[in-house]
Parts: C-alpha cells; structure tokens; sequence
C-alpha cells in the first residue's frame, strides 16, 4: 500500500539529550521508600494499609523507572567504541536490572543501596564517555545520599 522500500532508524531522542540523573533520582527514591516503610509503625488500621501500600507502589514504580532510564541510555548511546573502554559496561547494567527487579521484590535496605552505587557506576561512565568530569555530592533531597554528578 504505501510501498516503501528502506526504513531508517535513529536514537529515540534527539542525539546528546541523554543523562542519568533521572535513573540516580529513582534509585534514591527507591531507598526513600525504604526508609519510609521501616520508619512505620505497624498496624492493623487502614491508615497504615494505606500509607505501606503507596509506599510499596512508589518503590516499584521507582525501581523499573531505573531499569527503563538506564535501558535506554544503555541501547540508544552505548556503541562498540565506548563497551571497548568500558568492557565492564555491560555487567554494570545487569546488575542495575538484577537490582532493579530485586527491589520490587523485596524491601531491603541494602538491595537499595547496591542499585543507587550501580546507577552511580554507570553515571560516572555515562559522564567519562561524553568527556565531562564528575564529582561526588549528596543529593539535595532525602535521603541524601552520595550521587555522581557532571561538573
């Protein structure tokens, strides 16, 4: 019907609109959901069922957010060039979806850590690969921990 005969195909977003602080945002909130969810006092009344089940949709929420922003940088920007000075590319962001998916599964306090330093890893690649520095800082925000920002 339409009779064409070669499709291109290009990033999702235009090329340089790529950045991973979308994936460290999750992940903090992920531990945030964590910590919030510890911090409760448990009950029977529906209050609580309330404030635990919106906790718990938020953590999930969360934690595939990572797995999508990180998915996408991952496939749309990660060439051969960039996995040859960074063969470990690959390991890192299994661990994120290994994480990922581990903290929809489980509230723990550790799992959540481990996906913010993993997020972090990446960002710091993510950063190397465009040729912009980075440094350490604490996240404005609770839970204010430690994120690899541009400088």
């Amino acid at each position: 019907m339409f009779k064409i005969e070669t499709v291109k195909a290009h990033c999702d977003i235009p090329c340089g609109i790529y950045d991973p602080i979308s994936a460290q945002i999750a992940a903090l909130s992920v531990v945030r959901m964590v910590d919030l969810m510890n911090s409760l006092e448990k009950s029977d009344s529906l209050d609580y069922i309330n404030t635990i089940s919106r906790h718990i949709n938020t953590k999930e929420v969360e934690a595939e957010k990572v797995k999508h922003e990180i998915r996408i940088i991952w496939g749309d920007f990660i060439k051969p060039p960039q996995i040859e000075k960074y063969p470990n590319i690959h390991t890192i962001v299994h661990n994120i979806m290994m994480l990922g998916s581990a903290n929809k599964q489980h509230v723990s306090k550790d799992k959540a850590l481990e996906l913010l330093s993993e997020v972090n890893k990446f960002a710091k690649i993510f950063w190397e690969l465009k040729g912009i520095k980075t440094k350490k800082t604490n996240a404005q925000y609770l839970p204010s921990l430690e994120i690899v920002i541009p400088v």
